[in-house]
């Protein structure tokens, strides 16, 4: 069934500079709130790469996944840690586009997949369509492949990247095809496989590796993703060897390098380990740098923009507090704490990970004590942020933050970590703290849309943060630790480092030198735009990548 979608329509006259019709792949979206299809920092970039595209007239739209139940809905068990919930999620602003698309899954198995589009006056966005198995065709099975987001069964997950890749290849098609396919991470890698049978031409593929992380970067059999479609059609056993590795193992990272004619990595410092990692590997495109970004037009707020434009202190000083009171109340709801806005408060608040580190000031407890029981300098600290559920260690992680927090007045930990929460928490805090183990996060974008509110990082040295930092005077850098030693001993010299940092730098220059403390916050608010704005971002993928 075909409708009124089935041309490259856009409601606004293309920028000459951006003709190039660009079809972007994504497993999840952070766009508004009330859309609840992304889980994190991936989602966050791909949203806000969807808003510039739309405010610089760009000929894309995105592809993406309609997940029935999100991501989860973060709750609270009886005892207050956490509880992982699947709620139906449903859109009325979305609409049908008649597009409905048939798919290969397992031996004879015909999956339909059926688009619904975002369009772009609903939140300011490029066309999205986000694609569905939830239809009357399939049977049960098939229609909860689009259920969860990263569903931890294997078959379901393999399916899922099945119907982002191949499914969404076959929607762009009905639209009338692209001139680029770009595949923001490995998720949707079966797209290349299927549009090259088509006689797509390598110079339309290109490709985002996001992280170094082992879990981030798939590998499958390669016979066994040949026997559920994985590839669109059945490859012989030559063929399978070509892309596999000498174990039959696809990399899904390796095989998107190889398809591209280019690839880029989301930092300076990520593409140097990006080309580290597979360099081992013959006929992988060159990766270059393509910094990630975040729009400042939904994440800053307005009135501190302005009175950081005018370096007007005392206005800034203002709003802050009206902000603090916002996010406090939030505090106030979730854990009965009241938090003051005069305090020197610090959040950490980000997908949990144990990379990331998000305990890593519990390491030494009663030296954290001191810290939160000194009058002089009185401090506030927030957890917050969504961990895989399935996820033991960093659910461990997240529900011992909550059980060290629950008697302590200065200390919370919130639930429900997205988008609003995520806003409020970067207008709310005067310390954006950032503890990932060094070359281990690719980018780490929270950072910026924190900076970009009066939210000073206070950061290990990794991600965009070398590109940014002016230690003193726009963050506080987190001296690296030395990379020649064992794990526990690398974390004692952040730990210590950061200690000292709070201790002897942080909140002296809070409470002691006010003048001091709003200069470096607007030094940050400057610095952090345009060069950390998705402006400059979604312009640069098409100078440089497409």
């Amino acid at each position: 069934m075909m409708s009124a979608y089935n041309t490259w329509n856009h409601p606004y006259k293309i920028d000459k500079k951006y003709q190039k019709k660009v079809a972007y792949f994504s497993m999840e979206f952070g766009i508004d709130q009330a859309l609840k299809i992304y889980s994190g920092g991936l989602g966050f970039l791909a949203g806000s790469h969807m808003r510039s595209a739309y405010q610089l007239k760009q000929n894309m739209i995105g592809i993406g996944m309609l997940w029935k139940y999100g991501y989860y809905d973060q709750g609270r068990k009886p005892d207050g840690t956490l509880e992982p919930r699947f709620v139906e999620k449903n859109y009325a602003f979305l609409e049908d586009t008649g597009i409905q698309v048939q798919i290969r899954i397992l031996e004879n198995a015909h999956v339909h997949v059926r688009a619904y589009c975002l369009k772009p006056e609903i939140f300011g966005t490029v066309p999205m369509y986000l694609l569905s198995t939830d239809v009357p065709e399939n049977d049960h099975l098939s229609r909860t492949i689009t259920d969860r987001l990263y569903d931890n069964n294997d078959l379901t997950r393999i399916s899922q990247s099945i119907v982002l890749g191949i499914g969404g290849a076959k929607v762009v098609e009905a639209l009338g095809g692209a001139d680029i396919y770009h595949l923001n991470e490995g998720h949707g890698l079966p797209a290349f496989y299927y549009l090259k049978d088509q006689g797509v031409k390598k110079d339309q593929f290109v490709f985002t590796t996001h992280t170094p992380e082992k879990a981030g970067n798939e590998e499958r059999e390669g016979a066994f993703l040949n026997n559920m479609g994985f590839f669109g059609r059945h490859l012989s056993d030559e063929e399978l060897q070509k892309e596999t590795t000498d174990e039959g193992m696809l990399s899904y990272t390796v095989a998107a390098l190889r398809h591209a004619k280019r690839s880029n990595a989301v930092s300076k410092i990520h593409a140097k380990v990006s080309k580290d990692m597979w360099k081992g590997f013959n006929g992988i495109s060159k990766i270059i740098p393509i910094t990630n970004a975040q729009d400042a037009v939904y994440w800053q707020d307005e009135i501190l923009k302005k009175a950081a434009e005018k370096a007007d202190h005392k206005k800034l000083i203002k709003r802050k507090h009206e902000l603090k009171r916002e996010l406090f109340r939030e505090v106030a709801n979730q854990t009965g704490k009241i938090f003051d806005p005069e305090v020197l408060t610090v959040v950490w608040a980000r997908r949990f990970a144990a990379y990331k580190r998000p305990d890593l000031l519990l390491m030494d407890e009663a030296r954290l004590e001191k810290l939160l029981t000194n009058k002089e300098y009185p401090i506030q600290i927030i957890w917050a942020g969504k961990p895989y559920p399935k996820d033991k260690n960093a659910v461990t992680i997240f529900n011992r933050l909550i059980k060290y927090s629950k008697h302590k007045s200065n200390v919370a930990v919130l639930t429900g970590y997205e988008l609003e929460l995520s806003r409020k928490l970067k207008n709310g805090s005067d310390i954006w703290l950032n503890t990932p183990r060094i070359t281990r996060e690719a980018s780490g974008t929270s950072g910026m849309t924190a900076a970009m509110n009066g939210s000073v990082n206070l950061s290990t040295y990794d991600g965009w943060i070398p590109e940014f930092a002016k230690d003193g005077k726009n963050c506080f850098v987190i001296p690296p630790a030395d990379m020649n030693v064992d794990q526990n001993a690398h974390d004692r010299q952040d730990y210590e480092s950061l200690m000292h940092l709070l201790e002897q730098v942080v909140l002296p220059l809070y409470y002691q030198d006010a003048e001091g403390w709003n200069k470096l916050v607007v030094r940050a608010m400057k610095d952090v735009l345009p060069a950390f704005g998705s402006a400059r971002m979604a312009a640069q993928y098409y100078d440089e990548l497409y």
